[in-house]
C-alpha cells in the first residue's frame, strides 16, 4: 500500500512538469472508490495549479474549476506520460493535458479521484478533516505526540497508524521508527513517557525522511510518476525480517499480528 513518502515521492515527479498545464481530455475507466462528482466537460480548459499534499491524498488545483483530490488506495500508482498509450484494463482514470498525460492505473480499484470546489468544500474537507498533523510540522514534537497519546489503551503502534495524531506512519514506517526509538509496538500509548514520546517523535521524521530520500518503499509494484522504484526496503532494519539477526544486537526479529496487519520488532532493543 503506498504510504505518505511513496505519494510525496509521486507527487515530486510529475508535480513541476504538469503545472501550468492546460487540461485537454479526461477519461473514466471502471468506477473507483468515489464517483468524481462533476461533469468532465466543465473541467476542460482550465490549467492545473501547484499540486500538493496531504496525508496519503494528492490534490490538483485546477484554476477557476476547484481541483481534483487524488488517493492511490491500496495498490494504486500515478505515471505522467509523453505519449498517449491506449489505456489498459486497470487504468482507470486519465487526465489529458497540453504537456502530457497523468494515468492513474488500480488494480484493486480502491483509489479515488474527487473533484470539490475547494480544499475546505465537500467531500474533500470530511476526507482531509480527521488527518492528524503532517510529521515535518514543526508542531509535531515530543509534547504533541504525548499528549495525544494521554488516556489511550490501544497499543502505540496501533496509535500510529490511526493517522489522527501524525499522518504518514504507515505498517512500514511505523516498525522502523519504534525499533529506532527503542519502544515495544504492544507498550499501551498511555503508559509512553514523555522523554520517550521526544525519542519516537523524533524517529518518525527521521524514518519519513530517510524512506524520502530513498524513494520509498517498493515491495512489489510502487513506481514514481516516471516509473522508478523504491529503495527504502533495502535499509529496513525490521520490517520483512522475521527471523533475522538484529542488525544492532543479533536477537531473531519477531514478527506479530496487530489489527490485521505484520509488526516486526526485535524483542531485546525494544522495551516496553
Amino acid at each position: 500500500m503506498p504510504e505518505l513518502p511513496e505519494v510525496e515521492v509521486t507527487r515530486r515527479s510529475f508535480a513541476g512538469a504538469i503545472q501550468g498545464a492546460r487540461v485537454t481530455g479526461l477519461r473514466l475507466g471502471k468506477p473507483l472508490r468515489w464517483p468524481l462528482g462533476v461533469d468532465p466537460e466543465t473541467l476542460l480548459g482550465t490549467r492545473v495549479g501547484s499540486v500538493q499534499r496531504r496525508g496519503k491524498y494528492l490534490w490538483l488545483p485546477l484554476e477557476g474549476a476547484g481541483g481534483l483530490l487524488m488517493h492511490l488506495g491500496m495498490s494504486g500508482s500515478l505515471a505522467f506520460l509523453d505519449a498517449t498509450p491506449a489505456a489498459g484494463a486497470h487504468d482507470h482514470f486519465d487526465l489529458h493535458t497540453d504537456r502530457g498525460l497523468l494515468r492513474l492505473t488500480d488494480p484493486r480499484r480502491f483509489g479515488a479521484v474527487v473533484w470539490a470546489a475547494a480544499l475546505e468544500a465537500e467531500p474533500v474537507a470530511t476526507l482531509l478533516g480527521g488527518l492528524g498533523l503532517e510529521p515535518f510540522d514543526e508542531r509535531f514534537d515530543g509534547l504533541h505526540l504525548h499528549a495525544a497519546l494521554s488516556g489511550r489503551r490501544v497499543a502505540i503502534k496501533q496509535a500510529l497508524l490511526a493517522g489522527d495524531i501524525v499522518v504518514g506512519a504507515g505498517n512500514i514506517y511505523a516498525c522502523e521508527a519504534l525499533f529506532m526509538a527503542g519502544i515495544d509496538p504492544r507498550l499501551p500509548a498511555g503508559k509512553l513517557s514523555r522523554p520517550r514520546a521526544d525519542k519516537l517523535a523524533t524517529a518518525v521524521r527521521t524514518v519519513l525522511g530517510q524512506a524520502l530520500q530513498a524513494g520509498g518503499t517498493t515491495l512489489r509494484d510502487f513506481r514514481d510518476a516516471h516509473g522508478v522504484a523504491g529503495s527504502f526496503q533495502m535499509q529496513a532494519q525490521v520490517y520483512g525480517r522475521e527471523g533475522e539477526p538484529c542488525r544492532r544486537c543479533g536477537t531473531p526479529i519477531r514478527r506479530i499480528v496487530q489489527g490485521q496487519r505484520s509488526t516486526f520488532f526485535c524483542p531485546s532493543c525494544q522495551k516496553r
